[in-house]
């Protein structure tokens, strides 16, 4: 911190905070998902998530003739042993399962995971550090764009001003800096230019250039398929509303949420949500088709999500294990709509059962 002049943007605390060699929330090797981590995600709350994923990928990668699958962000591996387990059973396994994944701890996790649940699929899959070029087949990533760091910053009447981090009496600290006319105003001032609402003095938010930056670098390698993104957020509209004046970090220790992400540093999850509108225009501008946008809920619906119940007793414990399963996924008070599903096409003109029930691409 001293060497950049007292502070750093939150986006490099974030980043170090999250991922730094064997010191970082997702590196040091803890267990972070799942009732005895800090949070739970779709694929460990129900293996209904991957059935119905695995129906879309199953269309997807029959109408393209075949394919690979490549995952960004795998966990511990739980949806990539169920997708895997679900496309076999449909005879639509991809030629190859490549998991993208920067955490050296969590690369192994799911080579000992996947050799215990799926050891006859093992070979298919495959850790690399970027999407290859001339990518055909499906791309996943659930729930990695609220990881990737955001710059924080506050509307103030003399100018945009950037929320840093410094050290401060024995800890972290917030230090906010003039940065009128530097690239992260210009980006801001580009992203709020199309609100039809000015932000309130003292609005505090966030901007996530390395989320635009990540849809990019997918669009150079993407020759033929389909990218699916699922995550928490909101249309820009909505996501810079002016009762949002907070922002939507969040921050997850022991399945606690908070909004602090200055202490526990290395200890807990930070989160921020995802402005989709933003990522729509990323994967316009690489040369992606936004071939549709809806919520968790309405994408496991029109998948199929329901046929889980059918043929089973509706007075046994599996029914009421699979209703409970069922709730957790598509009610609002869980993640059914607050996760959205956004997909992202280039030369693809088969159909996407998952966007057929409610599409909601005219929000972006």
């Amino acid at each position: 911190m001293e060497e950049a002049g007292g502070s750093i943007s939150f986006a490099d605390y974030m980043d170090l905070a999250l991922f730094a060699p064997q010191l970082g929330y997702y590196s040091a090797g803890a267990n972070q998902f799942g009732s005895d981590g800090d949070f739970t995600t779709a694929p460990e709350s129900s293996p209904l998530f991957a059935r119905c994923v695995a129906r879309q990928v199953g269309e997807v990668l029959t109408a393209l003739g075949g394919g690979d699958i490549c995952e960004f962000g795998a966990g511990f591996a739980t949806l990539a042993v169920d997708l895997l387990e679900n496309l076999a059973a449909i005879d639509c396994l991809p030629r190859r399962y490549l998991i993208i994944e920067r955490s050296p701890a969590l690369r192994e996790r799911q080579r000992k995971y996947l050799a215990s649940r799926a050891p006859d699929a093992v070979a298919r899959v495959s850790w690399h550090d970027e999407l290859p070029g001339d990518f055909c087949g499906v791309v996943l990533a659930n729930e990695v764009l609220d990881a990737m760091p955001v710059h924080r910053f506050r509307v103030h009447s003399s100018g945009l001003r950037e929320c840093r981090v410094g050290w401060q009496d024995g800890g972290f600290g917030w230090i906010e800096a003039d940065c009128s006319g530097s690239a992260l105003a210009r980006h801001v001032d580009t992203v709020l230019q199309g609100l039809d609402h000015a932000l309130p003095e003292g609005y505090v938010s966030e901007c996530a250039p390395a989320r635009q930056d990540f849809v990019g670098s997918i669009g150079a390698c993407l020759k033929r398929g389909m990218v699916l993104l699922f995550d928490y957020g909101y249309a820009r509209a909505e996501y810079y509303h002016p009762q949002r004046s907070g922002g939507t970090l969040r921050c997850f220790y022991r399945h606690r949420a908070h909004d602090d992400p200055l202490i526990l540093t290395g200890l807990q999850d930070i989160s921020v949500h995802v402005d989709f509108t933003g990522i729509a225009e990323a994967a316009f501008a690489a040369g992606l088709d936004v071939a549709g946008y809806t919520t968790q809920a309405e994408f496991l619906l029109a998948t199929g999500l329901l046929d889980a119940c059918r043929g089973v007793d509706a007075t046994s414990r599996r029914h009421a294990e699979l209703t409970a399963q069922i709730r957790r996924l598509t009610l609002p008070g869980e993640m059914g709509e607050a996760v959205k599903v956004l997909a992202l096409g280039r030369d693809y003109e088969g159909a996407l059962t998952g966007f057929s029930t409610r599409d909601l691409r005219y929000r972006l």
